[in-house]
């Protein structure tokens, strides 16, 4: 089931493609990423429109404390917001039916 978007999430997508950004302007974070995700360099472009994906490079930023802080500083952005946009972008969970 699809979720509809809303004002937040197209604000969560937004500062997810600026972290991508930041992840893809040096190439050992770029290297990192990729090796991470299992991803091609060359299918980054096309990934960056699935919010799957982009929770994906939240999710990798989230998972390293030093890249997060760096990250929010290059970005000019408080640690907090990244992580709020992380948690939007996250799937909804896993109903069994239960």
């Amino acid at each position: 089931m699809k979720r509809k978007l809303d004002h937040s999430d197209a604000a969560s997508e937004r500062l997810a493609v600026e972290v991508l950004g930041w992840l893809v302007a040096d190439e050992n974070r770029l290297y990192r990423f990729v090796a991470a995700s299992g991803l091609e360099p060359g299918s980054l472009r096309e990934s960056v429109n699935d919010p799957g994906f982009l929770g994906a490079v939240l999710d990798h930023v989230m998972s390293d404390e030093p890249a997060l802080l760096a990250c929010a500083e290059a970005l000019g952005v408080k640690p907090e917001r990244i992580a709020s946009a992380w948690q939007r972008l996250q799937p909804p969970p896993f109903d069994e039916g239960g």
